[in-house]
């Protein structure tokens, strides 16, 4: 066995044009294939950060009914034992609760469909971003009479800025038109531009003040010591509290939560067909090497040489090419890979599209370490299985044709 080995390992080398050929083709294929992947994970997991940190939270609890209409009369029961059991669980690392209508936004420039979302500045800005996405202006702390946050591109439509007037026009619990004015305090930009559009905070008890329920809670976004709690956390609230409904970022957002499940899939079935495409590679280079060297090949059978170790020479031939290529490609793709997970890629050119999809202009590649074992082993058995069919028509030859052969 060991002779075959040295004798397969030499005659991958034997025409290194051909070899090097075959090597350079997988290590660009893996690379290139791995390269994709880590920006579609990427692009996945900055879309769901980004949705999480702007609106989503990791779990929203809310009467059964809220989200099928957002009525004004679907508040939250029994908040304050439901906040006294938010507190005492150390799985839970903050929480915000919201008073949410829908309304109508306008100025005299032009009128918008809006939800109008009372928060407490100090809570929400332990749950989500807004504070940090500011791009004008201040986060509730220089207007005292009714600020409200505004994002820019719904600024944009209604040409609002800073300290200008908006007023807001909704119908409250008894179906009466309510219609109240804002003070712009400032202008947020996350990084979706659909959120964006439609959504203004303002201070909680301004909203509530004006509600004949001066203490309803229609949302509480919560977030989690650790994402993978989220499932167990919110089963333990629906058990806990039956008259309430929560709901993990991924029953909010279903679009994303598939998304996620479908990206271990994806990566597999990308590389796979990437892999198979360079089988092909593979089988017709062994396949050459084969025929180019039926006389040596005959010459060999008839001095003893049996199908067994024939058959093995020419499955190692293959996979010793694949041993060369696949640790390089790894390599070069882990070095790329890691660069751009910590810098980023600029896609400023296509940010406005990238926006409508809740991500941002500048992509961070990521790739799990199994990914890339899992992706080794798998160019290992694509190269077996591509080994057989050259080693198979070699089994085939007749050594006393292959001997008289030019």
């Amino acid at each position: 066995m060991k002779t075959i080995i040295k004798i397969a390992w030499r005659n991958i080398w034997r025409n290194k044009l051909r070899s090097l050929t075959v090597i350079t083709s997988m290590v660009l294929g893996l690379f290139s294939g791995l390269f994709a992947v880590s920006m579609m994970l990427g692009l996945n997991d900055q879309r769901m950060d980004s949705a999480v940190d702007s609106y989503l939270s990791h779990i929203q609890i809310h009467h059964p009914s809220f989200t099928e209409n957002f009525d004004i009369k679907h508040t939250i029961q029994n908040v304050d034992s439901l906040e006294t059991l938010l507190n005492r669980d150390i799985n839970i690392k903050a929480f915000s609760s919201r008073t949410i209508i829908s309304g109508m936004a306008s100025t005299a420039h032009g009128s918008a469909g809006i939800r109008l979302i009372g928060i407490d500045p100090i809570s929400e800005s332990k749950v989500t971003n807004v504070h940090k996405s500011m791009v004008k202006g201040t986060y509730f702390n220089s207007v005292k009479s009714k600020p409200a946050l505004i994002g820019e591109k719904l600024a944009e439509k209604l040409q609002l800025d800073i300290k200008k007037k908006i007023y807001l026009t909704f119908v409250d619990e008894t179906g009466s038109q309510q219609r109240i004015k804002l003070k712009i305090e400032g202008i947020f930009k996350t990084a979706s531009s659909l959120f964006d559009r439609t959504n203004i905070y303002m201070k909680q008890q301004d909203l509530q003040n004006i509600l004949i329920d001066k203490s309803s809670i229609h949302e509480i976004g919560i977030i989690c010591q650790d994402l993978k709690l989220v499932n167990d956390i919110s089963e333990v609230f629906n058990d806990e509290s039956s008259e309430n409904k929560a709901e993990t970022w991924a029953q909010i957002a279903p679009e994303l939560g598939y998304a996620q499940e479908m990206m271990g899939s994806i990566i597999y079935i990308f590389m796979g067909i990437i892999l198979l495409a360079l089988s092909f590679g593979i089988i017709n280079t062994m396949l050459m090497a084969v025929l180019e060297r039926k006389k040596e090949l005959g010459m060999l059978m008839s001095v003893g040489l049996n199908k067994r170790k024939l058959f093995l020479m020419v499955v190692f031939e293959t996979l010793f090419i694949s041993l060369v290529a696949a640790p390089i490609g790894i390599f070069l793709s882990y070095t790329f890979i890691s660069y751009f997970g910590i810098h980023g890629i600029d896609l400023s050119s296509v940010g406005e599209g990238l926006e409508e999809l809740g991500i941002g202009t500048r992509v961070f590649t990521k790739l799990s370490f199994n990914d890339y074992i899992n992706i080794t082993i798998l160019t290992l058995v694509v190269t077996f299985f591509s080994s057989l069919i050259p080693a198979r028509r070699a089994l085939k030859l007749n050594p006393a044709e292959a001997v008289r052969s030019l």
